[in-house]
């Protein structure tokens, strides 16, 4: 029997084609429970959500005009996780699976290649699997609500949908937009990466973000823009500086009520001009706020996404080979792709999950990758009263969280500090 075939989703159309030797567009989700993990347990659990999740058991397909997904015809076999976050994702391991499960000790990680998913879609994999998990492990029933769902249900089309063409608006919105200032350091070695955790309370945060009258991901973002411009002044005289901008995804599935568990968000680059002078935290926090408020809305966002949707549409793009496809998607990028923002924060709020779990998951992070250009990312989850804060850098230099963290607590928000390199 022939194995099911999936074509990339718009937004997953671009992760093939800019991949390097150095780098994959990855991210990881994770859950600590309160008891080391039973491996064994674990991969009964992962071989039991694939009829239902079977979007997530695919591998990644070269075709003559575009890339695909299609069904693995191998397990995805729980792996020790004995390394850095994120370790590269080559092509022939894409070849077999785009998905890891990892295990250390107390810790389940899923590690997904951007084609498959976004943070939201892995994330309800995770709690799925982790639900599913507990069940196995304590005896216990876990109701499907939240983010857990039914394992002897069929998918629901919608879940597999590309949400991004049922959207688009009829005129795109121009790509155009002002280089912005760009981080930088000396690359480590072998491709190690240093992640930082800032561990807050979510409700100081959440005080301290209303203080201002804005929302977490604002105060956030108007924290790291200051410390990217402090980094900029040290290097820079003022007249001759960049844009400082932070790349915010959005999550449009709470714009247009879609269930996809594909890739369905967009990112906005907001930040400010220290040109045109100096700002204070509370100008920059009130600058983001309304700059967000302002593009992540339905309108907006559907011109964003035809901008998208439009060029593959086009029957000479159609018809090139992927090769050609590839150059033209690359080069792109190259000029475009990440050259509007400095890096990422990515915020995944809102994990609805059933009371029963609570008292066996202690902790859930979410991480992203360094992006091709960016060295450093920032990406934060909150999980029973606590907040994760995750800065991943592929660089020495450590400038840029001893900024941020420092003028957190300068706030008023106490951090505690872990980090994967002593």
């Amino acid at each position: 029997m022939q194995n099911k075939w999936y074509r990339l989703d718009t937004a997953a159309l671009i992760f093939p084609a800019t991949r390097r030797h150095d780098w994959a567009n990855a991210f990881r989700v994770s859950a600590c429970l309160t008891e080391d993990v039973d491996a064994n347990l674990l991969q009964q659990a992962v071989d039991e959500l694939r009829p239902r999740f079977p979007s997530y058991y695919v591998a990644l397909r070269k075709g003559v005009f575009w890339y695909y997904l299609e069904e693995s015809t191998e397990r995805v076999l729980v792996q020790k996780d004995y390394a850095y976050p994120l370790t590269f994702m080559s092509s022939r391991e894409l070849r077999h699976n785009c998905m890891r499960i990892l295990v250390y000790k107390n810790r389940i990680a899923a590690e997904f290649f951007h084609s498959l998913t976004d943070g939201r879609g892995g994330s309800v994999y995770l709690c799925n699997l982790v639900a599913r998990y507990l069940e196995r492990k304590e005896g216990i029933t876990i109701p499907h609500e939240g983010l857990i769902r039914d394992l002897n249900e069929t998918p629901p089309p919608e879940e597999l949908e590309d949400s991004f063409l049922k959207n688009a608006a009829e005129v795109a919105a121009g790509r155009k937009e002002e280089h912005s200032y760009h981080l930088h350091g000396t690359r480590e070695k072998r491709g190690f990466r240093t992640l930082t955790t800032g561990i807050v309370e979510t409700r100081s945060l959440l005080d301290t973000a209303h203080r201002y009258g804005v929302t977490v991901t604002a105060l956030i973002a108007a924290v790291m823009t200051e410390s990217v411009i402090a980094i900029q002044d040290a290097e820079v005289v003022r007249r001759r500086q960049r844009p400082v901008k932070i790349t915010i995804p959005v999550d449009l599935r709470r714009l247009y009520g879609s269930r996809t568990l594909r890739n369905f968000s967009l990112v906005l680059n907001i930040g400010v001009d220290p040109r045109y002078g100096s700002y204070t935290l509370e100008e920059l926090c009130r600058s983001i706020y309304h700059q967000l408020s302002a593009a992540a809305t339905p309108q907006v966002m559907a011109g964003m996404i035809a901008a998208n949707v439009q060029p593959q549409q086009l029957v000479s793009l159609r018809l090139a080979p992927v090769v050609i496809k590839n150059l033209v998607m690359d080069a792109v990028y190259r000029q475009s792709g990440e050259s509007g923002g400095c890096l990422n924060i990515s915020n995944i709020t809102n994990l609805p999950l059933p009371e029963v779990m609570f008292r066996y998951v202690s902790r859930m992070e979410f991480i992203i990758g360094p992006q091709r250009s960016y060295p450093n990312n920032c990406s934060v989850m909150s999980f029973g009263g606590k907040t994760y804060i995750n800065m991943i850098r592929n660089i020495r230099e450590s400038e840029l969280e001893r900024r941020f963290f420092s003028r957190l607590v300068e706030i008023g928000i106490a951090v505690d500090i872990e980090c994967n390199r002593r």
